[in-house]
């Protein structure tokens, strides 16, 4: 485990701002996803008016089935997280864009589960081209290279040094995330 310190996560942030993945980032830095659950989201899990995120399902790579939408692995990874006002902004944002792209896209749009996080035309993401993004922005932002589960330690360390208790913290749902 490498987590990013709070210098170099803004950096990071600052960085992933001029891609599509921005507010994947956001969401796994903000509140402590793992990235199958912030690619498995569904703008069903997601509710903007009162600012909670619910985490139900993961996106994996499935051996012969290809991109399917899994059971989370136990009932504690089942979770409600309450989101901070900068992340429901984010999450505002990217939705309006998205909309923009299902338009833009017509009938090639291909979103039958209403993933929050997708292609140009509506497809899931492929894992592994979030994690080369991942680490070319990375490389851009003239930061150490982690692994993209670090930004889930990421998260539970910069509320740590909050103040936020352990138990808390490593589910990420600490007062208002981790503030980034």
């Amino acid at each position: 485990m490498q987590a990013l310190t709070l210098d170099e996560a803004k950096q990071f942030l600052r960085q992933a701002r001029k891609g599509r993945f921005y507010a994947v980032y956001v969401v796994a830095l903000g509140v402590g996803l793992r990235r199958g659950e912030a690619l498995g989201l569904r703008w069903d899990d997601v509710d903007l008016d009162i600012g909670v995120l619910r985490v139900r399902q993961a996106l994996q790579r499935q051996k012969g089935e290809g991109l399917k939408l899994v059971p989370l692995k136990t009932q504690r990874s089942r979770r409600t997280i309450r989101l901070p006002e900068n992340l429901v902004k984010v999450l505002k944002e990217h939705r309006a864009e998205q909309a923009a792209e299902r338009l833009a896209a017509g009938s090639a749009w291909n979103n039958p589960h209403g993933l929050v996080f997708t292609t140009h035309i509506g497809t899931a993401i492929e894992p592994e081209n979030l994690y080369l993004h991942f680490r070319a922005v990375c490389d851009a932002a003239g930061i150490r290279r982690v692994r993209l589960h670090d930004l889930r330690h990421t998260c539970a360390t910069i509320l740590l040094a909050q103040g936020v208790d352990t138990r808390t913290a490593s589910a990420g749902r600490g007062p208002g995330g981790a503030g980034l």
